[in-house]
This record gives structure tokens, C-alpha cells and sequence, in this order.
């Protein structure tokens, strides 16, 4: 019987499939001066992590600072609360809702990181001529990585997406041209949520294969998303 040149065993393919199933975005981290610190050289295994990712043309878009300094990390903080007001209020029907959701552990985490596109992408054509959004992709697929290889290690990440890009561009003194995309949170957690917790919150359901999977053609009278808000 012929086997796929290089086959995982069975064991390793559960634990690849576990920690996709497990991977969770946190939000709530245990308190830093109670927690056991991070592993050593923690940050640098997560950026590893997403050097590995893909990226179209290879051009490898990705920027991280970690923030150390503690008025830079109140200054995101405010970035993100006046967001998230903001977000609240065009959201009249929930907003009460809304605001009982925690979104961000920003002052609570160990370490925090900015995810941020580098400048100059306009240079890059290959795989991007037509879809110039596509290094948007790669710095996801970068951040899922970081992502998996913190839950293996038992480690919380949350990716923040609430703040103005420009402000948090001006706050980092990034170079014209380049964007922030992210902020991680990372950090020891006292366990990982369940479910997603915008699902527990009632905000909408994982969608099944048959929601998302067609055949040649989009079929008629199927949903793009069966919750808006």
C-alpha cells in the first residue's frame, strides 16, 4: 500500500487537528504578579512561528514591536476603549450587549505585541497585481501560527483589532506606508474558553462545512453569513 511521501503519525495528526479545534482568541489573562512567567524566549518561539507562515511572493510582510514601556501600553489601551465605544454606539440595537463583552487584555497581559505591514509593499506585484489585499492574508496566516504554537504551549493569545490604524501608527512611529494590523496579548491564562466566546456570548455559531463549502458554482439562494450585526 503507497503512503504520502513522509507521513505524520497517527498521534502527531490528532495533536495538529486538537490544537486547531482548541486554538482560542483570549481575552482574559491571569494576573502577571501571580502567574508563572513565560517560558524563556517565549516571544522569539512566536515570532519564529510566524516567520514559517506563507506569504504571496514571498515577500514576507510582517512587523512586530513589543511594547515594554508602561505609558505607551495605557496609551493603546485608551486607542482601544474609545473603539470600542465607538463600535458600541453604531450598534444601538446591542450595544448593552456589546459592552459586557470583554474584547481586549491589553493592561492585564504579560507581553503585548503590534502586528503591523511594512512599508514599500507597493513593490511587491507578484500574486498582488490584482489582489493587493492578499498581504493582509499572509500577516493572518503569520498570526495563525502565533496563535497555534501559543496554545500548544498553553499560552493565551487574544488579536486586537479595535483601535484607528493612523493613531496607533503615530503612537509607534511607523514609517509612512506601513499599518498596523493587529495587537496580541499574550499571556498565561486560568484556562481556555470552551467555545469561541463571541459564540457563547450568543453573537452567532461556528458555521458547518455545508455552509461554506459549494460545488462549481455559488448556489442560489445560499446565505453569506447568518448573523448581522
Amino acid at each position: 500500500m503507497s503512503h504520502a511521501p513522509y507521513p505524520y503519525s497517527d498521534p502527531e495528526i490528532e495533536a495538529l487537528w486538537r490544537v486547531l479545534r482548541e486554538r482560542r482568541d483570549m481575552r482574559h489573562f491571569a494576573p502577571v504578579e501571580e502567574a508563572e512567567p513565560l517560558p524563556e524566549g517565549f516571544v522569539r518561539r512566536l515570532v519564529e512561528a510566524a516567520r514559517l507562515a506563507p506569504s504571496v511572493g514571498f515577500m514576507q510582510p510582517w512587523r512586530f514591536i513589543r511594547v515594554t514601556d508602561a505609558e505607551l501600553r495605557q496609551k493603546m489601551h485608551a486607542l482601544v476603549e474609545a473603539e470600542r465605544l465607538a463600535t458600541a454606539a453604531a450598534l444601538p440595537s446591542r450595544r448593552e450587549e456589546f459592552l459586557g463583552v470583554k474584547i481586549e487584555g491589553i493592561r492585564e497581559c504579560a507581553e503585548l505585541l503590534v502586528v503591523a505591514l511594512m512599508p514599500g509593499r507597493e513593490k511587491h506585484l507578484i500574486g498582488r497585481r490584482l489582489l493587493p489585499e492578499m498581504d493582509v492574508a499572509s500577516i493572518g496566516c503569520a498570526i495563525q501560527n502565533m496563535w497555534l504554537a501559543a496554545r500548544a504551549e498553553g499560552i493565551g493569545l487574544g488579536w486586537v483589532s479595535f483601535f484607528d490604524p493612523e493613531e496607533l501608527a503615530r503612537l509607534l512611529a511607523l514609517p509612512a506606508g506601513a499599518r498596523p494590523l493587529g495587537i496580541l496579548c499574550i499571556g498565561r491564562v486560568s484556562a481556555f474558553y470552551p467555545r469561541p466566546m463571541f459564540e457563547d456570548a450568543g453573537w452567532g455559531r461556528r458555521l458547518d462545512v455545508d455552509d461554506v463549502l459549494f460545488e462549481n458554482r455559488w448556489p442560489e439562494g445560499a446565505k453569506g453569513t447568518p448573523t448581522a450585526y
